[in-house]
């Protein structure tokens, strides 16, 4: 019997994101958010996190460039933490977030040291 799609996504949700915050996040899921947890479970995770083509680094790399350029600053925050899972070193997110400034915009990688440096300190701290 093969691993479902759903099944492969919530697996590298969870290492990517940690058990504790895909626990919460199911705990928070009610009859009207539900279908949107399954779909990121089953597309972002399950169909796009797996496939061979980029490994995890190189897929944070470009997530954290894309929520910067979309100012989704809520989810950046959980994204360096997984970033940091995902095996970057403070220094390559540092690099990602200069090339944005670049390409997304001085303000918006402003923004991003800001939370970058506050989500590090406390990484570094637990």
């Amino acid at each position: 019997m093969t691993e479902s799609t759903y099944d492969k996504g919530m697996k590298v949700r969870r290492e990517v994101l940690s058990d504790a915050h895909v626990d919460r996040a199911e705990a928070k899921k009610d009859a009207f958010t539900e279908d949107f947890q399954e779909l990121i479970t089953n597309y972002a995770w399950g169909s796009i996190w797996t496939r061979p083509g980029l490994n995890r680094t190189t897929r944070s790399a470009i997530t954290l460039t894309a929520l910067i350029a979309g100012g989704y600053w809520e989810e950046l925050e959980m994204h360096i933490r997984a970033a940091l899972r995902n095996g970057l070193s403070e220094e390559e997110i540092k690099e990602v977030f200069l090339q944005s400034a670049i390409y997304c915009s001085v303000p918006a990688a402003n923004t991003a040291f800001s939370i970058g440096r506050r989500v590090l300190e406390e990484e570094r701290s637990a």
